[in-house]
């Protein structure tokens, strides 16, 4: 199966080559069109030409599905963890995993943001998580946290033994004022009611 991805992915490769770089040469007039109808009629002079040419279109079409259902495959799988249970195989959504990553990081005070793109592969899980830190916060600490918190969570919610890589970068640094949440505004004193009496007709 994978011989023929190749054999498939070679031949689209070279068919655009080659039409690359016939519009090249179009371009340049290096190859020019009466050249182009000059090859064609010596072409139509073999025999069964019909058929040879009919022949490579079909396969083209086929190569060009096999070629496309390889890509959706791959990008699918991607997308996704897999792993057998006993009853079948079960997929997780890599966004399922950062979701999880992201409300991980609500137990760090020191953040303030966290994102996290999960790719999976054959060597194991890669994590790149962009995180903005409040200025009080020790870098070196606060990510080495980070990495082992989500290695750690990872590994037990998964249950895998494959390798986690959890790549930190800083993108931002707030300051402590920004911190602060705002006090609420205290509410107006109400007016104390009247507790006088009123005297009607009284004359002053």
């Amino acid at each position: 199966m994978r011989a023929l991805a190749m054999f498939v992915t070679f031949i689209c490769t070279l068919i655009f080559t080659v039409i690359g770089a016939l519009l090249f040469s179009f371009s340049f007039d290096v190859f020019t069109l009466q050249n182009l109808t000059e090859f064609l009629r010596y072409i139509y002079q073999f025999e069964d030409i019909n058929l040879i040419i009919g022949g490579t279109g079909l396969f083209l079409a086929i190569a060009s599905i096999f070629t496309a259902q390889i890509c959706l495959g791959k990008l699918q799988r991607e997308k996704t963890i897999a792993f057998s249970n006993p009853d079948g195989e079960v997929t997780v959504s890599l966004t399922a995993i950062e979701d999880f990553v992201r409300r991980l990081s609500t137990s760090i005070v020191e953040i303030k943001d966290l994102r996290s793109n999960v790719i999976a592969g054959k060597k194991g899980i890669e994590i790149n998580v962009r995180v903005s830190l409040w200025a009080d916060a020790n870098i070196p600490e606060t990510t080495s946290a980070v990495q082992d918190i989500i290695k750690t969570r990872i590994q037990e919610i998964l249950g895998i033994e494959d390798p986690i890589v959890v790549r930190v970068h800083v993108g931002k640094i707030v300051p402590k004022a920004e911190r602060k949440r705002p006090k609420k505004k205290e509410s107006d004193e109400e007016t104390p009611p009247f507790r006088g009496s009123i005297e009607y007709g009284k004359e002053g």
